[in-house]
Protein backbone atom coordinates (compact mmCIF):
# COMPACT_ATOMS: atom_id res chain seq x y z
CA UNK A 1 0.00 0.00 0.00
CA UNK A 2 2.69 2.63 1.05
CA UNK A 3 4.01 1.99 -2.63
CA UNK A 4 1.11 2.87 -4.41
CA UNK A 5 1.15 6.01 -2.21
CA UNK A 6 4.65 6.97 -3.25
CA UNK A 7 3.65 6.16 -6.82
CA UNK A 8 0.49 8.23 -6.51
CA UNK A 9 2.58 11.49 -4.94
CA UNK A 10 5.46 10.86 -8.06
CA UNK A 11 2.86 11.03 -10.33
CA UNK A 12 0.68 13.79 -9.12
CA UNK A 13 3.66 16.48 -8.79
CA UNK A 14 3.02 17.81 -12.24
CA UNK A 15 -1.03 17.73 -11.73
CA UNK A 16 -0.09 19.71 -8.28
CA UNK A 17 2.56 22.40 -10.00
CA UNK A 18 -0.45 23.16 -13.04
CA UNK A 19 -2.81 23.42 -10.44
CA UNK A 20 -1.02 26.10 -8.51
CA UNK A 21 0.16 28.17 -11.91
CA UNK A 22 -3.87 27.60 -13.32
CA UNK A 23 -4.43 29.01 -9.59
CA UNK A 24 -2.03 32.37 -9.96
CA UNK A 25 -3.83 32.63 -13.17
CA UNK A 26 -7.52 32.26 -12.07
CA UNK A 27 -6.11 34.51 -8.50
CA UNK A 28 -9.68 32.93 -6.70
CA UNK A 29 -11.22 29.70 -5.62
CA UNK A 30 -14.14 28.87 -8.19
CA UNK A 31 -15.14 25.62 -7.07
CA UNK A 32 -16.81 24.23 -9.98
CA UNK A 33 -13.59 24.98 -12.00
CA UNK A 34 -10.93 23.82 -9.29
CA UNK A 35 -13.31 20.47 -8.61
CA UNK A 36 -13.49 20.03 -12.83
CA UNK A 37 -9.60 20.25 -12.76
CA UNK A 38 -9.14 18.26 -10.13
CA UNK A 39 -11.15 15.40 -11.50
CA UNK A 40 -9.61 15.52 -15.11
CA UNK A 41 -6.06 15.49 -13.36
CA UNK A 42 -6.87 12.83 -11.23
CA UNK A 43 -8.70 10.99 -14.18
CA UNK A 44 -6.30 10.90 -16.38
CA UNK A 45 -3.66 10.16 -14.35
CA UNK A 46 -5.39 6.97 -13.38
CA UNK A 47 -6.50 6.36 -16.69
CA UNK A 48 -3.24 6.41 -18.13
CA UNK A 49 -1.59 4.06 -16.21
CA UNK A 50 -4.76 1.67 -16.91
CA UNK A 51 -3.79 2.29 -20.90
CA UNK A 52 -0.39 1.55 -20.54
CA UNK A 53 -0.88 -1.91 -18.61
CA UNK A 54 -3.70 -2.82 -21.40
CA UNK A 55 -1.41 -2.18 -24.08
CA UNK A 56 1.97 -3.32 -22.88
CA UNK A 57 1.65 -7.14 -24.49
CA UNK A 58 0.88 -5.93 -27.60
CA UNK A 59 2.14 -2.19 -27.99
CA UNK A 60 4.93 -1.30 -25.62
CA UNK A 61 8.06 -1.33 -27.43
CA UNK A 62 6.38 1.59 -29.37
CA UNK A 63 5.13 3.30 -26.55
CA UNK A 64 8.35 3.33 -24.58
CA UNK A 65 9.59 4.49 -26.90
CA UNK A 66 7.65 8.46 -27.52
CA UNK A 67 6.03 8.83 -24.72
CA UNK A 68 8.33 11.65 -23.41
CA UNK A 69 8.88 13.05 -26.61
CA UNK A 70 4.44 13.17 -26.16
CA UNK A 71 4.62 14.72 -22.97
CA UNK A 72 7.38 17.14 -23.82
CA UNK A 73 6.16 18.09 -27.16
CA UNK A 74 2.32 18.90 -25.99
CA UNK A 75 3.63 20.46 -22.43
CA UNK A 76 6.29 22.68 -24.72
CA UNK A 77 3.74 23.60 -26.97
CA UNK A 78 1.31 24.78 -23.95
CA UNK A 79 4.09 26.21 -21.88
CA UNK A 80 5.35 28.37 -25.21
CA UNK A 81 2.20 29.79 -26.07
CA UNK A 82 1.59 30.85 -22.25
CA UNK A 83 4.54 32.64 -22.43
CA UNK A 84 4.23 34.24 -25.84
CA UNK A 85 0.51 35.31 -24.63
CA UNK A 86 2.43 36.68 -21.27
CA UNK A 87 4.08 39.51 -23.21
CA UNK A 88 0.07 40.10 -25.20
CA UNK A 89 -1.44 43.09 -23.73
CA UNK A 90 -3.78 42.47 -21.56
CA UNK A 91 -7.41 42.86 -24.19
CA UNK A 92 -6.00 40.16 -25.89
CA UNK A 93 -6.70 36.15 -25.33
CA UNK A 94 -4.50 34.56 -23.23
CA UNK A 95 -4.52 30.86 -22.37
CA UNK A 96 -7.96 30.09 -20.03
CA UNK A 97 -7.26 27.61 -17.21
CA UNK A 98 -10.99 27.81 -17.26
CA UNK A 99 -11.50 26.85 -20.98
CA UNK A 100 -12.47 22.96 -20.87
CA UNK A 101 -10.18 21.82 -23.93
CA UNK A 102 -7.32 23.74 -21.78
CA UNK A 103 -7.76 22.11 -18.98
CA UNK A 104 -8.11 18.31 -21.28
CA UNK A 105 -5.02 18.98 -22.89
CA UNK A 106 -2.76 19.86 -19.49
CA UNK A 107 -4.48 16.77 -17.66
CA UNK A 108 -3.88 14.62 -20.70
CA UNK A 109 -0.08 16.24 -20.88
CA UNK A 110 0.73 15.72 -17.52
CA UNK A 111 -0.01 11.79 -17.47
CA UNK A 112 1.37 10.53 -20.16
CA UNK A 113 4.43 9.52 -18.13
CA UNK A 114 2.16 7.34 -15.97
CA UNK A 115 1.76 4.94 -19.40
CA UNK A 116 5.17 3.76 -18.28
CA UNK A 117 3.84 3.16 -14.58
CA UNK A 118 1.02 0.73 -16.53
CA UNK A 119 3.55 -1.15 -18.11
CA UNK A 120 5.41 -1.19 -14.82
CA UNK A 121 2.16 -2.75 -13.36
CA UNK A 122 1.77 -5.37 -16.08
CA UNK A 123 5.80 -6.95 -15.73
CA UNK A 124 5.23 -6.91 -11.81
CA UNK A 125 2.43 -9.40 -11.77
CA UNK A 126 -0.66 -7.15 -12.24
CA UNK A 127 -2.35 -9.44 -14.85
CA UNK A 128 -5.69 -8.76 -13.96
CA UNK A 129 -7.76 -5.82 -13.57
CA UNK A 130 -9.10 -6.56 -10.34
CA UNK A 131 -5.32 -6.70 -9.39
CA UNK A 132 -4.67 -3.31 -10.80
CA UNK A 133 -8.05 -1.17 -9.46
CA UNK A 134 -6.56 -0.51 -6.23
CA UNK A 135 -3.36 1.27 -7.27
CA UNK A 136 -5.08 2.81 -10.23
CA UNK A 137 -7.71 4.30 -7.53
CA UNK A 138 -4.84 5.89 -4.85
CA UNK A 139 -3.19 7.59 -7.72
CA UNK A 140 -6.19 9.27 -9.15
CA UNK A 141 -7.45 9.80 -5.30
CA UNK A 142 -4.37 11.15 -4.65
CA UNK A 143 -3.94 13.31 -7.94
CA UNK A 144 -7.26 14.65 -7.47
CA UNK A 145 -6.36 15.76 -3.74
CA UNK A 146 -2.73 17.07 -5.00
CA UNK A 147 -4.51 19.67 -7.39
CA UNK A 148 -6.90 21.00 -4.88
CA UNK A 149 -4.21 21.47 -3.18
CA UNK A 150 -1.79 23.12 -5.63
CA UNK A 151 -4.56 25.56 -6.56
CA UNK A 152 -5.48 27.01 -3.59
CA UNK A 153 -1.82 27.47 -2.65
CA UNK A 154 -1.86 29.12 -6.29
CA UNK A 155 -4.94 31.11 -5.47
CA UNK A 156 -3.43 32.14 -1.75
CA UNK A 157 -0.07 32.97 -2.77
CA UNK A 158 -0.43 34.37 -6.53
CA UNK A 159 -0.52 37.96 -5.58
CA UNK A 160 2.82 37.58 -4.50
CA UNK A 161 4.08 36.51 -7.94
CA UNK A 162 1.80 38.75 -9.90
CA UNK A 163 3.16 41.42 -8.28
CA UNK A 164 6.61 40.07 -9.21
CA UNK A 165 5.93 38.57 -12.71
CA UNK A 166 3.26 37.87 -14.81
CA UNK A 167 1.29 34.64 -13.86
CA UNK A 168 1.01 33.49 -17.92
CA UNK A 169 5.23 33.74 -18.22
CA UNK A 170 5.72 31.50 -14.64
CA UNK A 171 3.34 29.04 -15.69
CA UNK A 172 4.82 28.33 -19.40
CA UNK A 173 8.45 28.14 -17.64
CA UNK A 174 7.10 26.11 -15.20
CA UNK A 175 5.71 23.90 -17.59
CA UNK A 176 7.98 23.87 -20.32
CA UNK A 177 9.80 22.61 -17.17
CA UNK A 178 8.54 19.76 -16.60
CA UNK A 179 8.31 18.70 -19.91
CA UNK A 180 12.02 18.98 -20.04
CA UNK A 181 12.59 17.37 -16.96
CA UNK A 182 10.27 14.10 -18.41
CA UNK A 183 12.12 13.74 -20.99
CA UNK A 184 15.79 14.10 -19.32
CA UNK A 185 14.48 11.32 -17.20
CA UNK A 186 13.65 9.21 -19.96
CA UNK A 187 16.47 10.05 -22.16
CA UNK A 188 19.31 9.11 -19.16
CA UNK A 189 17.28 6.69 -18.08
Amino acid sequence: MLEHILIALALAMDCFAVSVVCGVIVRKWETPLVLRLAFFFGLFQALMPLMGWALTTHFSHYLEAVDHWIAFGMLAFIGGKMVIDSFKPEDEPHLNPRDGKTQLALAFATSIDALAVGITYACTGYNTLGSISLPLGIIGLVSFLMSLLGFKLGVRFGEVVIKKMRPELLGGIILIGIGVRILIEHLCA
